[in-house]
């Protein structure tokens, strides 16, 4: 039987966007140096500079609806519940999340530490008819869960006859 964490929404000004794109090259070209250097020296690769497994420019994503509510799920594997903020503001809902990586290795030749940090912002147009008050995440086994349930008016349908012209 799961378990899951409520996460607690909170309503804030809208976060401003960052790319993290212009930088890419750069650590590529690091990573690269710290490779070559280790090597000569009969060390072990490093893993790349930056973590690659701990970039997280865009989590994997689902967003579905019934006839009650929009659901956003998303994979966020390695983090925990106490480094994921979720809000509410301006229309938006932003996800945001921050992953905290650390390795030591002792050898007789060597001493390794590293530590790698990596964080990511999602975020979604609240559609039409959502009840912002009643908004709820939950966050279990690495997959967090926001549930947007939609106000009365916005879950009533009109059946619409089709008519041959």
């Amino acid at each position: 039987m799961a378990t899951t964490t409520p996460v607690e929404v909170k309503k804030a000004a809208p976060a401003r966007t960052s790319s993290i794109e212009p930088w890419r090259s750069f650590r590529d070209e690091m990573d690269r140096l710290f490779d070559r250097f280790s090597k000569g020296f009969g060390l072990p690769a490093f893993e790349p500079l930056f973590g690659r497994d701990t970039e997280f420019a865009a989590p994997a994503v689902d967003v579905a609806e019934d006839d009650k509510a929009y659901t956003v799920t998303a994979e966020l594997p390695g983090i925990e519940e106490k480094d994921i903020d979720v809000t509410v503001s301006g229309g938006m809902l932003t996800i945001k999340g921050e992953k905290k990586k650390e390795r030591e290795e002792k050898d007789k030749n060597y001493y390794l530490s590293e530590r790698s940090y990596g964080s990511f912002q999602r975020a979604f147009a609240l559609p039409d008819g959502v009840d912002q008050n009643k908004i709820a995440a939950n966050f279990a086994k690495g997959v967090l869960t926001v549930t947007l349930p939609k106000n009365a008016e916005a879950q009533k349908s009109q059946k619409i006859e089709v008519k041959a012209a």
